[in-house]
């Protein structure tokens, strides 16, 4: 149980079968708070409602109530979060839902008490409902085909906002990974939407990204500060920098880095060992307070809980940072989350998504594999180690992929709606992605045919898709046209180090392939070789 649970006076139980049992033999819904450990909002629920007197007591007498940790438990957060956090959700003894919402004061949760009581006692089992997401075996299927990255574009041009930067004019996300797609196919809207990023959304005193703007201008920043999220933007104005040669760029992604290294970093056994922390909580007050202010303030609680997909990540947006700019610092804070992920939570090619001395979390879920898989892939590309990157492939590939191409987002063996399978378009992107670069640091084509199946997946839909899923277009672009750098001299020798700068950032670049050159594939054809840095200039520009 989180430690906020104590600020309440209702009688949590921990989320498992067991509440799901007690809910069966005393017929009644189940009451399930979903919060995290950054949100304000549900620290206040906990503080105004959850500790007001006569509501715990009415929960406690009519309800079976569980909380859970959604950045603990992302399996159910995916199933049962309302919207945003907290999550409020009134559930069948099955696990089915009844109803839900996110914040709710003491009006309105009495209110929701007594609706939920009374269908619960009119309809039973009868009222409960199954997401839709659930409801499907397997998403749209399709040919990867030329058209999907087009019709990307298309959407770009249609979404980005002329004005401020951006895409949509409403709430604005930083979207980095649409920046990304961006840089290569519509370089004016990534980096006027970097700017802007930079600008609204960088913690100037004490480094770090918010999370998101709630106005269009990207005013009202969300002061929350999430490891995920932060490594996702250190490693898009990496590309920026890579793109532009903008200093500012660079200089942001320096900082952000600084900050990870800092304030998000946990030491897990000695001067050598450690990883990178899951989030830092918000709070507006603090963060109105200018630098000298808050100097004698108390910080925003970090939540040191080291989650592996968060963390390779930020393995994954370390080294290419280190690989545009040879940095030493993001090397080494790479390596060293890279050998602590590796060692900690990762056995057999299944990744834990979590591990402390108190519980341990799930494993084999489908993020986890993906993210680790990509902080392993990209480091191999940087450092010249792979670590158990063919394991983690190997097991989601066996346990998680499915005869269509599709894959599942983890083992459906859980209670509730958590024995049903869900297959997330996100996550099935990031581990398509970093197939794609195994397929080729690894010289195995069955990485690619798993890339292909889960890409091909969800083709059926790429017309309905946003511009907040661009990264499914950059890799369906990569799985037609694919493009390989394999370079001869080991990683860190002139020659690999001028390739990772020179080489556009959806080209696998393969250290210590064999020989004294480097050699460009496209599409499985040799383009060009170089034995010099200035020679691959000109292969990699068309020139040679």
């Amino acid at each position: 149980m989180d430690q906020f649970a104590a600020e309440t006076k209702v009688e949590w139980r921990e989320w498992g079968p067991a509440a799901f049992e007690a809910a069966r033999e005393a017929g009644k819904p189940i009451l399930l708070a979903l919060t995290v450990p950054w949100s304000p909002e549900c620290r206040e629920m906990d503080r105004k409602t959850y500790a007001e007197p006569r509501i715990a007591a009415n929960v406690n007498d009519g309800f079976v109530p569980v909380r859970v940790d959604g950045d603990r438990h992302p399996e159910v957060r995916e199933r049962y979060i309302m919207g945003g956090f907290p999550s409020t959700v009134f559930l069948t003894p099955e696990g089915t839902v009844l109803t839900g919402a996110t914040y709710l004061g003491p009006d309105g949760f009495r209110g929701i008490l007594d609706s939920v009581r009374e269908t619960w006692e009119t309809e039973g089992e009868a009222a409960g409902s199954v997401p839709r997401s659930l409801q499907t075996d397997a998403p749209p299927a399709g040919e990867v085909t030329a058209r999907i990255e087009e019709a990307m574009v298309e959407q770009l041009l249609a979404a980005y906002d002329e004005e401020y930067g951006g895409w949509g004019t409403d709430v604005k996300f930083p979207l980095p990974r649409t920046v990304e797609f961006a840089l290569v196919r519509a370089r004016d809207q990534a980096t006027r939407t970097l700017e802007a990023i930079q600008t609204h959304l960088r913690d100037t005193d004490d480094g770090g990204f918010y999370r998101y703007a709630n106005g269009r201008t990207w005013s009202d920043a969300r002061t929350e500060r999430l490891l995920d999220e932060n490594a996702a933007l250190v490693r898009a104005f990496a590309h920026g920098y890579r793109y532009t040669g903008e200093e500012a760029y660079r200089e942001t992604a320096e900082r952000a880095i600084e900050y990870l290294t800092t304030k998000l970093w946990v030491d897990t056994s000695g001067d050598t060992s450690g990883a990178f922390a899951g989030s830092q909580a918000g709070d507006d007050t603090y963060h109105r307070l200018d630098a000298s202010d808050r100097a004698s303030a108390d910080p925003p609680r970090v939540d040191e809980t080291v989650f592996a997909d968060r963390n390779g990540m930020a393995i994954d947006a370390l080294a290419t940072y280190a690989a545009y700019t040879d940095d030493e610092r993001a090397r080494r804070y790479a390596e060293r989350a890279r050998e602590t992920i590796a060692e900690t939570l990762v056995e057999n090619g299944a990744a834990t998504h979590y591990r402390t001395d108190e519980a341990v979390g799930p494993t084999g879920l489908l993020l986890d594999q993906a993210r680790v898989l990509q902080g392993l892939t990209t480091s191999w590309q940087v450092l010249g180690e792979g670590g158990p990157a063919r394991a983690i492939a190997d097991w989601a590939i066996e346990h998680l992929q499915t005869e269509s191409g599709a894959f599942r987002d983890g083992p459906a063996d859980g209670p509730g709606l958590c024995s049903r399978s869900q297959y997330p378009l996100d996550a099935t992107v990031e581990l398509a992605d970093a197939l794609l670069d195994l397929a080729a640091l690894a010289d195995d084509e069955r990485y690619r045919e798993a890339a292909h199946g889960a890409i091909a997946a969800f083709a059926g839909a790429s017309d309905r898709m946003g511009v907040e899923v661009a990264h499914y277009a950059a890799t369906a672009a990569r799985l037609r046209s694919p493009a390989v750098l394999r370079v001869g001299p080991r990683a860190g020798s002139d020659l690999h180090r001028a390739a990772l700068r020179l080489a556009d950032h959806e080209t696998v670049v393969v250290p210590d392939a064999g020989g004294d050159e480097a050699v460009l594939f496209e599409d499985g054809e040799r383009v060009g070789t170089a034995e010099e840095p200035a020679g691959l200039e000109a292969v990699l520009t068309g020139d040679a």
